[in-house]
């Protein structure tokens, strides 16, 4: 579900990987925030509409808009894909959790401080006491290998090429 909104914003496979993992991060810190009355669904791209919009204003970019009516369909389907059993929110966060847990510690640390803590980039690399470039290497590296877990889990979306 999450993957499909962002693939209908973003063509670029590896941004809507990036997308993913950060609306994930950023979800799983703000649950207790999330009102257990209302749907999930649209919750959770509602936060996924501010990080692509925060993606796009980072790279001086105008996002794709779609019509109200558009929006509203698809907001439809996705419901619709959302209750088939096996692809549930608690699923996905305990998906997310196994896979933070099994990162290598260094990797772990940066990314809680940086999406948890909702620290800069900058101050991240001085509270672990490394370089910036080192900082923002370590954080690649913890992403992908977030991104590989989630995808053994089936919880991240792998596109099949043709041949």
């Amino acid at each position: 579900m999450l993957n499909a909104f962002l693939r209908s914003r973003i063509r670029e496979q590896t941004v809507v990987d990036d997308l993913f993992q950060e609306t994930m991060l950023v979800a799983w810190k703000r649950l207790p925030d999330f009102d257990l009355n209302r749907p999930f669904g649209p919750w959770l791209r509602g936060i996924a509409h501010r990080v692509t919009l925060s993606h796009f204003r980072k790279q001086s970019r105008f996002p794709f808009c779609m019509s109200e009516k558009i929006n509203i369909l698809m907001d439809a389907h996705f419901e619709a894909i959302n209750s088939q059993p096996g692809d549930t929110w608690e699923e996905k966060v305990e998906a997310l959790h196994t896979c933070m847990e099994a990162l290598p510690g260094k990797y772990r640390s940066v990314i809680r401080k940086k999406y948890f803590s909702q620290e800069s980039i900058n101050s991240v690399s001085e509270w672990a006491g490394i370089s910036l470039e080192a900082c923002k290497k370590r954080m690649q590296r913890g992403r992908a290998l977030l991104a590989q877990c989630l995808k053994s889990k089936g919880t991240l979306f792998v596109e099949t090429r043709k041949a």
